[in-house]
């Protein structure tokens, strides 16, 4: 394509979606991107044994569903296919117990017992509402459209994690469900704001399920590509930007990438306070993951556990929050909470002769070199006793390995930025337009952009958006 009215640097599913909704305002698209396949951490790969496909990062998606950037596109045209399991979450106790997050609010509920109550009424406002409150969630921070609403639930959602779920709930099953769900912020569950991330992933759970895309999560990128293909716009691969001078000189450029690598690219056309601000960008933890085949499913105590594709292994709120107290402190636990997907549970084309694929990682300080294997499976044992005796291939990823494999995960970090009070505010700056800089050239549509981390594609939307506002 020559002379492009705009370029996007990278081809993550902000990107792609960045440049989807440029190409469909009529302008000419053309993306770069340095792999070979273009998606980022939407990703899927035979990473241990032919014919078994593991998603490489992001696995079950809660906001993709949600997103209404996705659903404006109709991905469902291009060949996305979302596959809800019966659960969309099952969190294992010991003893054969778990704590189920049902589509059903108020049979989630009624499985906790004494919690139910409290957990109906926790969720129940949100879930009512969940389509006006992901509105404003999903974007700049702004005056929301929806005030009333977005302050109920920014009341709780600014509390920690552990301070929520003891005031909410007095069983073992209500507060695991939720510390697991709040872990995924990747803060320790005592810090400030990191309920925030349990309230929207038990929401979005409720109203939209937690599912995962047939064939993998690399059928998420290829349908945003056919989307983009459709539109007109191009993408190169094979295309690594490391300078300015790469780029055309005449067009907007939105890149799909971290401050760090925004500064190596194009620092010097930013003002030095701009400088200051990227490089204060703080990245968070890692993961150590680890991917498996298996000769057979995995035998799970909890019967619930044989019916969801995610899992949360962790025990109790405690246990929980003594990891990922461990964690923040550039520690890790012997008893690491971590994330399951058995995706091969409701979808078949993952493997084949009767084989299963599992996925699952630990959150570990950036740029840890201590190998997790033992402890991760020693978990998975410890709520399915003979999942060893199961594995014919494993496939390890340390932090250092995910940086390799995309630099925008620095230190291992998956999310873009760590998500605190501080980064969601200020992500990179506090403005009304996070996503432009002091270049009027130069966009940023990443995950270190508003909303944040998750499959969703709306950093790339707003990017868009504000890229067309200026022309």
């Amino acid at each position: 394509m020559r002379n492009p009215d705009a370029v996007v640097v990278g081809a993550g599913p902000n990107g792609l979606t960045a440049a989807i909704i440029l190409a469909k305002s009529g302008l000419r698209v053309q993306v770069y991107e340095a792999a070979s396949t273009p998606g980022g951490g939407t990703r899927t790969a035979e990473l241990t044994v032919p014919g078994v496909l593991h998603d490489v990062c992001s696995a079950v998606h809660p906001l993709g569903v949600a997103s209404p950037v996705f659903q404006s596109f109709r991905l469902q045209d291009f060949g996305l296919e979302w596959i809800h399991p019966r659960y969309p979450l099952v969190h294992p106790l010991d003893g054969g117990k778990a704590a189920v997050l049902e589509r059903s609010l108020r049979a989630t509920a009624e499985r906790l017992g004494a919690d139910a109550a409290a957990y109906h009424r926790l969720f129940e406002n949100f879930t009512e509402n969940a389509d006006a409150l992901l509105r404003d969630f999903l974007g700049p921070v702004q005056f929301p459209v929806h005030p009333f609403l977005y302050a109920r639930f920014g009341l709780k959602a600014l509390r920690s994690a552990e301070t929520l779920a003891r005031s909410y709930f007095k069983g073992e099953s209500a507060r695991a469900l939720f510390a697991g769900m709040a872990a995924h912020s990747f803060l320790a569950l005592d810090e400030t704001a990191s309920a925030a991330v349990g309230l929207m992933l038990g929401l979005a759970g409720h109203a939209y399920g937690w599912p995962i895309a047939r064939g993998g999560s690399q059928s998420i990128t290829s349908s945003l590509v056919a989307c983009l293909k459709h539109a007109a716009g191009e993408i190169m691969l094979n295309h690594r930007i490391t300078s300015w001078d790469q780029l055309p000189a005449h067009c907007p450029v939105l890149f799909d990438v971290t401050p760090q690598q925004l500064l190596k690219i194009c620092g010097d056309r930013f003002p030095l306070s701009y400088q200051k601000r990227l490089q204060a960008f703080e990245y968070g933890p890692g993961i150590f993951k680890l991917d498996w085949t298996l000769s057979a499913r995995v035998p799970w105590l909890a019967a619930a556990a044989h019916e969801t594709a995610t899992l949360h292994l962790g025990g109790n709120l405690e246990e929980i929050a003594a990891s990922e107290s461990a964690m923040r402190q550039g520690k890790v636990h012997p008893r690491p909470f971590v994330l399951i997907a058995q995706p091969s549970v409701v979808d078949a084309s993952r493997t084949r002769d009767g084989r299963s694929a599992l996925w699952g990682y630990c959150h570990v300080p950036p740029y840890s070199s201590e190998d997790m294997t033992d402890r991760i499976e020693a978990q998975i044992e410890r709520f399915a006793p003979g999942f060893q005796k199961l594995i014919i291939a494993r496939h390890r990823m340390f932090p250092a390995d995910f940086e390799a494999y995309n630099g925008n995960y620095i230190g291992g970090s998956i999310s873009g930025g760590l998500m605190n009070l501080r980064q969601t505010l200020q992500r990179p700056r506090l403005f009304s337009n996070p996503y432009a800089t002091p270049d009027p050239r130069i966009f940023l549509c990443s995950s270190s952009t508003p909303p944040g981390p998750g499959v969703h594609g709306m950093c790339g939307w707003h990017a868009a958006l504000a890229v067309l506002g200026r022309r």
